[in-house]
């Protein structure tokens, strides 16, 4: 079978998984440039040591500006061709997955950089309320740090997204083209009835045909550069020193939240996080005391009762309790 048709199968069999369309993109990208580089004319002459050879070149690869790859860029590449071979191995294509050895390597975990209380202030307090753009720019910084919500999927919101009569906002198709509900909190919900009822309306009358909740001056919907352009100005005009963005306020949103004691379960679950130990990253990196926590909350630890020390004896050369 031609590569061209394995890459069609492959991407076919993405698609039903429900992969996300840049996620798809990029494993195709990146196994075409394996695939290039392999000096096999049929997928099962592939073998480990063409793969780890292949993996020591993306080491030593350097950009036109003598840039190495990120460690992420190298996890992802690998990943891309791990999920190939296992699509491969498990559609009876070939009989043995020379990946099966090869591990991604181990990336460092960044510093979650946050807000403060008063930095957020600072930078909500910047969009001009006196104007149209203003209440909407206002808006969006309302709604990142209420919910958290990604860049894109701030942007791929609609009109029918935001309850504000039951106070949630509906993410479909978030990362991993997962749908969730995500509570509003009071100042989200007030200032997105304003932009709703007032400022979108004047916004799209040109263009009354748009679905998007968040739209320019001429009814467009407001693109992922525009609202990272707009959290930039603020972050300037507020004389912010960190480099504020909107994973920021994702990051600020779950770190408040698990601060002032939020269930880890409930975080992940508004976080959209496919797996606990991603959302656990936020109690290591704010350096909660685990210990404390527990000597605080659990019921046994609140019990004033002095335990009672078990009386153990010897017998026979063991212990024995009695």
């Amino acid at each position: 079978m031609h590569t061209e048709e394995l890459l069609f199968k492959f991407k076919e069999h993405l698609n039903v998984l429900n992969r996300s369309p840049s996620t798809v993109k990029a494993y195709i990208m990146h196994i075409e440039s394996f695939l290039l580089s392999m000096d096999a004319s049929d997928i099962k002459q592939v073998s480990s040591r063409m793969i780890e050879t292949y993996i020591e070149g993306l080491y030593d690869y350097r950009t036109d500006k003598g840039n190495p790859y990120r460690i992420s860029t190298i996890c992802i590449k690998i990943r891309s061709v791990k999920r190939f071979f296992e699509f491969l191995e498990a559609s009876n294509l070939i009989f043995i997955n020379p990946t099966e050895s090869i591990t991604e390597p181990r990336k460092e975990k960044p510093i979650r950089e946050t807000l403060n209380a008063q930095e957020i202030k600072r930078i909500l307090d910047q969009p001009n309320l006196g104007n149209l753009s203003g209440i909407r720019d206002r808006t969006v910084l309302e709604v990142f740090y209420s919910t958290g919500i990604r860049l894109s999927e701030l942007c791929n919101l609609t009109i029918y997204d935001a309850d504000l009569q039951g106070g949630m906002l509906r993410i479909n198709k978030g990362k991993g083209c997962k749908d969730r509900v995500i509570p509003l909190g009071k100042h989200a919900i007030r200032f997105l009835r304003e932009y709703v009822n007032k400022v979108r309306p004047r916004f799209t009358r040109k263009n009354r045909q748009t679905r998007h909740l968040f739209a320019d001056c001429y009814g467009k919907p407001l693109s992922k550069q525009v609202v990272s352009i707009m959290i930039r100005t603020y972050r300037n005009k507020a004389k912010i020193k960190k480099p504020v963005t909107a994973h920021m306020f994702r990051h600020t949103f779950a770190s408040d939240l698990i601060r002032n004691g939020a269930d880890i379960t409930a975080v992940q679950k508004m976080m959209g996080h496919a797996e606990l130990k991603t959302t656990e990253g936020y109690i290591r990196s704010l350096g909660l005391d685990v210990k404390k926590a527990h000597q605080k909350t659990h019921p046994r630890e609140q019990d004033k009762e002095e335990p009672k020390k078990p009386q153990i004896k010897m017998k026979k050369g063991r212990y024995e309790r009695k």
